[in-house]
């Protein structure tokens, strides 16, 4: 099918076009006819036609608007398809798919793609899994370890929440126009319970984010306004070690230990 349509930077779109990669992208979500498939930013619906043949319920989620005239015209009376015109960071994707299990696939703009994951993992419960294509460096962060100058927010949230499966990379020529980054494709696998006990997620929200919000500073002094340094050391923390150094468990630690309950 020829390009209408002009990719705008807006919205951050970049089309993918390479067969090789679409299909190992399907290949790596294999779908089922049993499948509900939920897929944010579906475009041009490179991934969307091979998904739907596979008998699998498609709910596609897109914000630019004469990109859903197109999939509405295109996939116009199809029974497995259903089209949302909508911003996918407002979107409540449960009321969407009715409350049932469902499946997560994205080609996500860069500009978004951190918030956005944020915003999908509250629903962990009801994805069964997600396949997402981000940008390499993103993806890196969020499997990154300790220790790691890359290692941040985005790493020990979606860590609690989620397994983190690196796939493979992307080239900038698979897509029109072609970025400036390389892009990778991640599985995340929703947890059904937390790897550790930090008491709640908001708890450890509140944590992670003052200590990484001043990641060059010892703990000491980025955690002042939450946790106190006798509570540091009483989570067996040392007060001058710096937020890229503790794991997923010290920070569970430290949020058990809030002086107050995060509403």
């Amino acid at each position: 099918m020829p390009l209408r349509h002009k990719a705008r930077k807006r919205f951050g779109q970049n089309f993918l076009h390479d067969q090789q990669v679409i299909d190992r992208i399907v290949n790596s979500i294999a779908p089922k006819a049993t499948d509900l498939l939920v897929e944010i930013g579906p475009g041009q619906a490179a991934l969307t036609r091979p998904l739907l043949e596979s008998g699998a319920e498609l709910h596609l989620i897109e914000l630019d608007r004469d990109l859903v005239a197109q999939l509405e015209e295109q996939f116009s009376g199809h029974p497995n398809i259903t089209i949302h015109s909508c911003d996918a960071l407002r979107a409540n994707l449960p009321e969407l798919t009715g409350h049932r299990p469902f499946r997560l696939i994205g080609n996500l703009p860069y500009n978004i793609s951190t918030p956005l994951i944020f915003h999908v993992l509250q629903w962990n419960e009801l994805i069964i899994d997600m396949h997402f294509m981000l940008q390499k460096e993103v993806v890196n962060r969020m499997a990154a370890a300790p220790g790691s100058r890359i290692y941040g927010r985005l790493s020990v949230m979606t860590q609690y929440r989620a397994e983190v499966t690196p796939l493979f990379d992307v080239l900038p020529e698979s897509f029109s126009p072609v970025p400036k980054v390389c892009s990778s494709i991640v599985r995340l696998t929703p947890l059904t319970e937390p790897p550790v006990d930090a008491g709640s997620f908001d708890k450890l929200q509140k944590v992670v984010t003052a200590a990484f919000s001043m990641r060059r500073k010892t703990l000491r002094n980025s955690l002042r306004d939450v946790v106190s340094e006798d509570q540091i050391i009483a989570a067996g923390i040392e007060p001058g070690d710096r937020a890229e150094q503790l794991s997923l468990s010290q920070f569970a630690a430290l949020a058990r230990s809030l002086q107050y309950d995060t509403k």
